[in-house]
This record gives structure tokens, sequence and C-alpha cells, in this order.
């Protein structure tokens, strides 16, 4: 048999949630883990998810990491990496074969020194993200329930999007008819990115990790254009004249 037919490895995209942890009183975090959970049962069920310690460790917060690693799983979760661990803490997720995640995205490499005022660096930042932002990928088939699209630019739907179906985006979503799966928009971090929907019936919305469920969603227009942005840390909701 020739050895190239066994196996072979291919470039993908994976999309895990990522949970940053601001206290470390396991309690309150189960706590407010359920209350996410069941705010959105199907998007979080057997999900994957990172940790992210960093904001414990800047503010000297110690946490166990197994203890956590333990509650993830008997939440029903699978903690598929962890960020911004100190090497102790690295080293007790390595054990629970729990791998270190660095935490890079594509752009964080790509940055070139600026010598000039600090304030051009956002600038060539959103100059090379649109630079190296592949053409925007377009659906025009229906996206049934199960289905996961991901896109590594804008997404531009021409058909309606299922209940229980997946679609994401590094950069905008447009889906020009009815949204009622899950839609995540700035997956790797664009908080610049925005959605454009005719009909607004998602069981959820996120844009660079800050989302709503269709709970949240329930006050907004239905069967009307809207778009959807994020402003403050929070997500905005307008209908489109």
């Amino acid at each position: 048999m020739n050895q190239s037919s066994i196996l072979d490895f291919r470039s993908g995209t994976f999309f895990a949630p990522i949970m940053v942890l601001y206290s470390n009183d396991l309690e309150q975090i189960e706590q407010r883990l359920q209350e996410k959970i069941a705010s959105a049962p199907d998007f979080f069920r057997n999900s994957p998810v990172l940790f992210d310690l960093s904001e414990l460790n800047e503010n000297n917060k110690k946490i166990d990491v197994a203890a956590l690693v333990s509650l993830l799983r008997q939440s029903g979760l699978f903690p598929v990496g962890i960020r911004g661990g100190d090497p102790a803490q690295e080293k007790q997720a390595l054990e629970l074969s729990v791998p270190i995640d660095s935490g890079r995205s594509r752009n964080d490499a790509i940055l070139p020194e600026v010598k000039k005022k600090d304030d051009a660096v956002p600038q060539v930042q959103a100059i090379i993200r649109e630079a190296v932002r592949a053409p925007a990928m377009m659906v025009t088939q229906p996206v049934r329930s199960g289905q996961r699209i991901y896109a590594a630019s804008d997404l531009v739907i021409l058909a309606q999007v299922s209940a229980g179906a997946e679609i994401m985006a590094e950069g905008n979503i447009h889906v020009y008819n009815t949204l009622r799966g899950r839609a995540l928009a700035g997956v790797q971090g664009d908080t610049a990115a925005r959605f454009f929907c005719l009909d607004l019936q998602a069981e959820l919305v996120s844009i660079a990790g800050i989302y709503k469920t269709s709970e949240d969603l329930k006050d907004a227009p239905k069967k009307k254009p809207v778009q959807i942005y994020l402003r403050d840390q929070a997500l905005i909701i307008e209908e489109l004249n």
C-alpha cells in the first residue's frame, strides 16, 4: 500500500468559544456557566471551549486548573485549550490532556513595526486586515439544519439559514433572507464586523465573541431588514429603512 494513501493532513478552520475568567470562585463560575448554557443549549451542548486565565493571572487570582477542567466537562463542555496560563497552570493542563493555545491570530504576526506616533498603529492594523482578507464567500443554496459554513472573509448568503445551522465569518455577514440558525461574525476578534439580515429569527448572533441568544432577540424587529453591530461591548440591533 502506498504510504501516502493512509492519511493526510489538510489546513482547516476550527472555531471554539473562548471563556475568559474574571473570578476564581468555582461556585460562581458554575452558576454563571449554567445560566449561559441554559440561554443557548443547542449552541453549548457538546461544544469545545478554550479557557483564558490571563485576567486572573494579571490580578494575582489563583485557580485550580484541574477543578476547572472537571467543572467544564461535568457541564457537557469539552476543554480544548488553555490560554493565558502561567507555567504551572499550563503543566497542569497538559497533564489533563488540555493543550496550550498561544492565542495568536494570523494578524498578530504580520503587523510591521511602526515608528511614527501611536495612533498610526490601529490604521496600519486595519489596512493589513483588509489586505489579507479573502474575497467574500457567496452561498446561493439554503443552509440546512446541521450544516456549518465558515468564511475567512465576508459571508453573503442569498437563501434562508435554517434552525440548527451555523454560519461563521471573520468579517461581515449578509443574509438576504430569513436567519433562523446561529450566526457568528468577526470570529477572529474583528469588533468592526456587522450583520445585515432581511428577517432576524436567529437562535444566536455574535460579533467578536459578544453574543445574544433567541431570548435576548425577542424584541428585535421581525420580517424587516436589520443591521447588528458592536458599541461599547454591546450588540446593537437597528432596523434598516
